[in-house]
């Protein structure tokens, strides 16, 4: 009797030249030509961990061991990457976002921060290539097994007759497939990397809107005459930020382990083994290269927050030193004007100008003058003049 898939487990024979197509059962033995992909959800692969062990047994000819099946269970696992001589096992933590109004956060969901920070999960994805059968555990609500997977049965639609459009549609497909007809990945560890890629750039995909929403807080901090009250976001927002730089290194030291591994392969005599394999390298160095990336924007967001933050309390204290400026200067005016005052207010019987009839006008002349004078010299020397705002 054939084995029934359970829903959470798909099962695709994928042959480069000929197409794709998702079988609707496990399959008994290896196939004559190109090579299967098994995807499954975490909770399906530990619940079917005995029919899948069975299944690489009669494919492939080798079990996962115990410590990568613990690896590929573990939902808190850091992006690595290993080997046995058999099957090569990569770990890399997605970077998605998750609907907003989920009812159980997940349990690597960021806690705080700004909205779109809140929605991004990174749990882990794991590989394990097979020479002939790639076997990937995805988390339970991971939508990239599913995008992918209606790309690879799907024929690929008509580029845009658009210049632009048609160029970037077809830089997509040149990066992560469609795969349709030639396009189909050449092996596990091709595709393997395509869905790498496609994790890796649904991140890229949230720049923008993450972008936007930390500089409105940069804005905010800027203001000259706004109280930033939103501190305990601001500061979620950091930490959520350095946590996605130690993914991001995470899964650039795992890829950049499998381009060392990449390396030692042994060169094969044929030419067109040999392209694939140069091929592979090309992607793998792809993949690298927009993991950097996101690794220098992570880190280019955490610089212009700090910055931000920095500038902020500069500005304040630029405030704060224009208020204790101004009152010194009103200071300075009236201390004359006080000691004239206490001059006049001395309990002696003769003092000059006490007992003549005008002498309260000139005592009011001279504090005046006295006053317009040092207004005058604090005004040309600039201190009563407000520091530009911008």
């Amino acid at each position: 009797m054939p084995e029934t898939t359970p829903a959470p487990i798909r099962v695709f024979h994928l042959q480069p030249g000929a197409g794709a197509q998702e079988l609707p059962e496990l399959p008994a033995a290896a196939p004559a030509q190109g090579f299967y992909w098994i995807a499954c959800t975490r909770p399906a692969f530990g619940a079917e961990l005995a029919r899948l062990q069975a299944l690489l047994q009669r494919v492939t000819g080798q079990q996962l061991v115990d410590l990568h099946v613990s690896d590929l269970l573990n939902a808190q696992l850091p992006s690595h990457y290993d080997y046995t001589t058999q099957y090569d096992l990569l770990v890399v933590r997605r970077l998605a976002q998750v609907q907003a109004d989920a009812a159980v956060p997940l349990p690597n969901q960021a806690r705080g921060g700004p909205p779109v920070l809140r929605r991004i999960d990174t749990s882990p994805v794991g590989f394990a290539v097979f020479d002939q059968l790639l076997l990937s555990v995805h988390p339970e609500d991971c939508g990239v097994r599913d995008a992918y997977a209606a790309r690879l049965v799907t024929p690929a639609a008509a580029p845009a007759t658009n210049g632009a459009n048609a160029a970037e549609a077809m830089v997509r497909e040149l990066r992560s497939g469609p795969v349709a007809g030639a396009r189909l990945p050449t092996g596990p560890a091709d595709l393997m990397l395509r869905v790498v890629n496609h994790i890796v750039d649904r991140y890229l995909d949230l720049r923008r809107e993450l972008s936007r929403q930390l500089d409105h807080w940069q804005i905010e901090l800027l203001r000259p005459h706004t109280r930033f009250a939103n501190w305990g976001a601001l500061l979620d927002a950091r930490l959520n930020l350095h946590r996605l730089d130690e993914v991001c290194e995470d899964q650039r030291t795992a890829v950049r382990a499998w381009l060392d591994a990449l390396d030692n392969w042994t060169e094969p005599a044929d030419s067109a083994a040999l392209r694939e394999l140069d091929l592979l390298k090309v992607r793998s160095r792809d993949v690298l290269e927009h993991i950097e990336r996101v690794v220098t924007h992570v880190r280019r967001l955490e610089h212009g927050i700090e910055t931000a933050v920095q500038m902020h309390f500069s500005v304040q204290g630029n405030r704060t030193n224009d208020i204790m400026r101004i009152l010194t200067v009103i200071t300075a005016i009236f201390l004359p004007l006080n000691l004239i005052a206490a001059i006049f207010g001395m309990n002696f019987e003769f003092i000059p100008l006490v007992h003549q009839q005008d002498g309260f006008w000139w005592a009011m002349g001279a504090m005046g003058t006295i006053s317009a004078v040092l207004v005058a010299l604090f005004w040309r020397k600039r201190y009563l003049a407000r520091t530009g705002q911008g």
